[in-house]
């Protein structure tokens, strides 16, 4: 933890939020700050799509440090170190010490999971959760110590409370098949404490009951529209979110785990070749292994996927590839790793080389939930300047071509150790652009200069509004004080709220804007539509005052 956390909490306030991403949330927090009530809200709406933890823990950051970008970051931040001391902790416990560490560092050198530890997301909690849950639920089956299984299955509910209601109830159906496979799932109470139970439903579901009297529906919008019929695509609240195709999110997971993903596989292969199910000893590891698989496979088979779906499976993988180093033939892996390293230094050159299209195109736009967005509405991607990324492209490639020479090295000598320490600090190098690239990247499409120049133009009469989901500029009111209307946008998160009373002076279509634009009130309009499919095209006489981050601001006179 003491190693990562340098890198996961340095310049966390350095620049603004992302939008979309990260300024949503900042804002459901700060208007339940002032009003410290269910249901969450974004500008004034009831938002249905997430649990409260992640925004009661940025209230309390807020209270302890003050409102702004660095506060809301360290909870993530925060969280990541959780899951990887839960990780390191339970791979010492099932191994040894040095295991231990190898698979916390393992974690926390995965680029997809760093990138999520600096940003305001409940991705990062939901991990932590399911992390420090697998750690007590498995060592407390293993040593027979019921209050550390209690204590797991409550952090399961956390999860629930972090993100989804699945991570309270998939995480002990994937010990329970372990065990079940082993020959010990009974007695069930070994397992499934009802202390254990009852803390993770009271934890995970409890707050149902207050959210359902809050907001009518909300479990009918929770259960059936955001899961059952997510998985089917027949949502009747869809977003604007672009799921990845199969190909596309499994190259996603695995990439953003790299190189750790070798090691784990190898060792998955190893149990599945040993059928160490049926050995009460690995049942601990049979576990990890059938929740890892599970998560990326149920996530590829699924109609819908994003890429961050994979990540609950990380703290698995990292303590898989930890054993994998210290058991398997060292020669082997460290040459396979150093091959490795040298194709991505390769591709980092190619790209680093180029005009940048290609990199930005296909790497952004799988991995970026944004960059999807803009691609199905035929917008440019609100990128930086590919000159401002291709200083961190170069110091990757160098990291990169260093360590494959230090694992050709290692891997000549047969030095374990050093392959495995060669491969932490490869990455420990890499570490460092991850944050810089999405620093440029949240400073280039954040809201806050359009929020700012309305503040700094707009009278006390005028009115804001944004076209399409509000999500999009999430944290306009948190940098201009001003509530915007939401013209367009009930394809959003707020869809289910929108149906809720008092929603409707809210949410405009564009006749009504074009009705009011003409009329003796000034209005802002903030958009990132291209012209041909926004609003603006039908207004008359619309100014363009500013633009930045891939949108456009205008106002009526």
């Amino acid at each position: 933890m003491a190693a990562v956390a340098p890198f996961l909490v340095a310049g966390l306030g350095a620049t603004p939020f992302d939008d979309p991403g990260e300024g949503m949330h900042a804002e459901i927090a700060r208007e339940l700050m002032r009003r410290p009530s269910l249901p969450l809200t974004l500008g004034g709406v009831p938002y249905l799509d997430k649990p409260p933890l992640l925004y009661a823990l940025l209230v309390a950051a807020f209270h302890a440090l003050g409102p702004g970008e660095e506060p809301a970051r360290l909870v993530s931040a925060l969280a990541a170190l959780v899951a990887i001391g839960a990780t390191a902790w339970l791979g010492a416990r099932l191994a040894d010490g040095r295991t231990g560490i190898v698979a916390g560092l393992a974690l926390g050198t995965s680029l997809g999971f760093f990138v999520y530890g600096r940003y305001v997301r409940p991705e990062a909690l939901f991990v932590a959760a399911l992390a420090l849950g697998f750690a007590l639920l498995l060592v407390g089956v293993r040593d027979e110590r019921r209050p550390l299984a209690a204590a797991g299955l409550a952090a399961f509910g956390l999860a629930a409370l972090a993100k989804d209601p699945l991570g309270a109830l998939a995480p002990p159906l994937a010990v329970g098949l372990a065990l079940a496979l082993a020959g010990q799932a009974r007695p069930l109470g070994r397992w499934l404490p009802w202390s254990g139970v009852a803390a993770a439903l009271l934890l995970g579901f409890g707050w149902w009951i207050a959210a359902e009297r809050a907001t009518p529906g909300f479990t009918w919008y929770t259960v059936i529209d955001n899961h059952v019929l997510n998985v089917v695509r027949a949502r009747h609240f869809p977003d604007e979110d672009v799921p990845l195709g199969a190909a596309e999110f499994a190259v996603v997971a695995l990439l953003g785990a790299v190189p750790w993903v070798l090691p784990a596989a190898a060792m998955v292969w190893r149990l599945v070749r040993r059928r160490a199910w049926r050995d009460p000893g690995e049942t601990p590891w049979v576990a990890l292994a059938l929740w890892a698989l599970g998560v990326l496979a149920l996530s590829a088979a699924a109609p819908f996927r994003l890429p961050h779906y994979g990540l609950p499976a990380y703290p698995a993988i990292a303590v898989l590839a930890a054993r994998g180093w210290r058991e398997l033939g060292v020669r082997g892996l460290a040459a396979a790793h150093a091959v490795l390293f040298g194709v991505l230094a390769v591709a980092c050159v190619l790209a680093w080389s180029s005009d940048g299209t290609a990199f930005l195109t296909e790497v952004m736009g799988a991995t970026d939930v944004a960059t999807r967005k803009s691609g199905a509405m035929g917008a440019p991607p609100p990128f930086p300047p590919w000159l401002a990324l291709r200083p961190l492209i170069a110091a990757t490639a160098l990291a990169f071509a260093g360590g494959a020479v230090a694992l050709t090295v290692t891997a000549v000598a047969r030095a374990r150790t050093a392959a495995a320490y060669a491969t932490v600090a490869t990455l420990v190098f890499v570490l460092p652009s991850a944050a810089g690239a999405l620093g440029l990247v949240s400073a280039h499409r954040a809201v806050e200069s359009l929020a700012v120049e309305i503040t700094r133009r707009a009278g006390p009469g005028d009115l804001v509004a944004v076209e399409g989901p509000l999500e999009n500029a999430g944290a306009l009111e948190w940098y201009g004080g001003r509530r915007p209307l939401i013209v367009d946008g009930r394809r959003s998160v707020l869809g289910f709220g929108a149906t809720r009373p008092g929603a409707a002076n809210t949410f405009w279509d564009g006749a009504r804007l074009e009705r009011e634009w003409p009329g003796p009130r000034r209005i802002w309009l903030v958009t990132a539509r291209p012209a041909e499919q926004s609003v603006v095209a039908r207004l008359p006489d619309p100014l363009i005052v500013t633009g930045a981050g891939g949108r456009r601001l205008y106002v009526n006179r």
